[in-house]
């Protein structure tokens, strides 16, 4: 999993890279609140770390930003705020954010809010057996694909991917973010073989498969 943490204070940024890649997260970041934007639309991260106080677009503005695209999936955001005040903390909660933590913060302390807003994403996801679109659907439980009342023959692979566009419907999904979910079913898949799965998908899907859009230089969309 992904994380970029996003703060003009090198030292610190330098303090997360240390704790997060010692637990076995990748790791980017950036000093404004502009990179992190050109970052996250290029390739989302699965969480993001944010602080309040930043130059030129403050974390308020990035945040915004975020929750109000529709071109992105929506990962966790992490406030970090050195105010601390009830104000700042209902502002970035009411705009989207998912937790906060106020400086200075214990870094085994961070480690247990990044898993802990990654693990809820993961849940909320399990509980939606049913995945659907029009007469296109997913049950998640049977692991059957179907259109109408006729079953789709997919690949695992296929319906892995097909799954996480779906769940995702009408934002974006890097190669590496469908990758990283299709290898928690045990399924080996480069970012290469991701593309031919998504051709013969739109082939087996039929006037479905006009629903998987090709996102250039980043990956793919359902638009249910």
């Amino acid at each position: 999993m992904r994380v970029l943490a996003v703060d003009d204070e090198e030292d610190l940024v330098e303090l997360l890279r240390y704790s997060l890649t010692s637990a076995g997260f990748d790791f980017s970041y950036a000093y404004t609140g502009e990179d992190a934007l050109e970052k996250v639309f290029t390739n989302p991260p699965d969480l993001m770390l944010l602080d309040l106080m930043l130059p030129g677009i403050d974390g308020l503005g990035v945040c915004k930003k975020i929750r109000n695209s529709k071109e992105i999936s929506q990962f966790p955001i992490i406030m970090i705020t050195a105010k601390g005040t009830d104000e700042d903390i209902v502002k970035g909660l009411e705009l989207g954010a998912d937790d906060y933590v106020v400086k200075p913060f214990s870094p085994k302390v961070l480690l247990a809010r990044v898993r802990a807003s990654l693990r809820r994403v993961e849940e909320s996801l399990d509980t939606k057996m049913i995945v659907s679109s029009g007469d296109l659907s997913i049950d998640r439980e049977r692991f059957q694909v179907k259109i109408g009342s006729g079953s789709l023959n997919l690949t695992k692979s296929e319906l892995f991917i097909l799954e996480v566009l779906m769940v995702n419907q009408g934002k974006v999904n890097t190669r590496k973010q469908i990758i990283s979910v299709i290898r928690q079913g045990e399924i080996t898949v480069t970012e290469r073989s991701v593309d031919v799965h998504i051709t013969s998908l739109r082939k087996k899907l039929g006037k479905h498969g006009e629903k998987l859009l090709t996102v250039r230089g980043i990956g793919y969309r359902f638009d249910g």
